[in-house]
């Protein structure tokens, strides 16, 4: 357990957050307003510590909004999910617990940033999970190391044309509706270098095969994280086909080294009404502990940052 440290910076105060480098986002005084945040400096703030637990401002859905478009170049988004407001949507996967993954990890749109905004906290159960890719590189194996660095992950599935159509008007934002795109849309918008083959089908559907490494730099620096969707759940989704590029699959021994190590640096983020986490999703894994209460309003938005 790391020592416990605070300290401010402008007009925020800061505490370290659980054993890694996650910190604890909350108001200086009782003059502090949630507009505070616009001037914090949340992306360095991120760029260091991994994710961040933004408590205590009391902000509604619009200002949770305004707060992801401050620190947003362009937002992204699920297809499945139903918007709040301009930016966020709401988290709707079911009840059981959620794999670590890297949100939207198994496609070439993984954002940058992904927030999440607690509206209504369940009375027991439903943490989110969060597992610092750093860390979990660092404690893998030399043989999985090896592995993974050897060559990419492959994940191959077919979408729904009404979900893929969906994701390409909204990500060209030229006021097109899904009916009028195309999958050249799909492939003008995807991350750049992103190694990705759509196909559609004569039903409409798309199939697509997308190769990214398992441990790569994030977008903060040049370390490598173990950050990925191999744990990930597929919830409103066809469950993909996960192997390495070459077709082989992942071997027992090194998936249960880093079953292993995922689980011992995992952390969990129980959650209060109110609550903003941020997370740097080119680094931190993300997941959630089964639902027991299902009284519970969490919202999310996935984009990318302001360089």
């Amino acid at each position: 357990m790391r020592e416990t440290m605070t300290h401010t910076q402008n007009k925020v105060q800061l505490t370290a957050l659980g054993d890694g480098d996650g910190l604890l986002v909350t108001p200086r005084d009782s003059g502090s307003r949630f507009t505070d945040l616009f001037e914090a400096g949340l992306d360095e703030l991120l760029a260091d510590a991994g994710h961040l637990l933004i408590r205590d401002f009391k902000p509604s859905v619009d200002d949770f909004n305004a707060l992801v478009r401050q620190y947003s170049s362009r937002t992204t988004l699920d297809p499945a999910r139903v918007f709040h407001g301009d930016a966020a949507q709401k988290v709707d996967s079911g009840t059981d617990a959620i794999g670590l993954h890297v949100e939207n990890g198994a496609t070439p749109y993984a954002p940058e940033l992904l927030w999440f905004h607690c509206v209504k906290a369940a009375s027991s159960g439903s943490q989110t999970t969060v597992c610092d890719g750093f860390r979990v590189w660092d404690n893998l194996s030399e043989r999985a190391r090896d592995v993974f660095a050897a060559q990419p992950i492959s994940y191959k599935r077919t979408v729904p044309a009404e979900l893929w159509r969906k994701l390409a008007a909204f990500l060209a934002g030229d006021g097109r509706g899904p009916d009028e795109v195309t999958v050249a849309d799909l492939y003008a918008q995807a991350n750049p270098g992103a190694k990705v083959e759509f196909t559609e089908r004569s039903d409409g559907s798309l199939f697509y095969h997308y190769q990214v490494f398992a441990a790569h730099p994030t977008k903060w620096s040049s370390r490598t994280a173990w950050a990925n969707s191999l744990l990930g759940p597929s919830y409103n989704y066809e469950a993909p086909d996960i192997r390495f590029a070459d077709g082989s699959p992942v071997p027992d021994d090194v998936t249960a080294d880093y079953i292993d190590v995922t689980e011992q640096v995992t952390e969990e983020i129980a959650w209060q009404d109110g609550d903003i986490v941020l997370i740097d999703n080119s680094r931190v894994m993300h997941g959630r502990r089964a639902i027991t209460d299902t009284n519970r309003t969490i919202l999310n938005s996935q984009s990318y940052a302001r360089n």
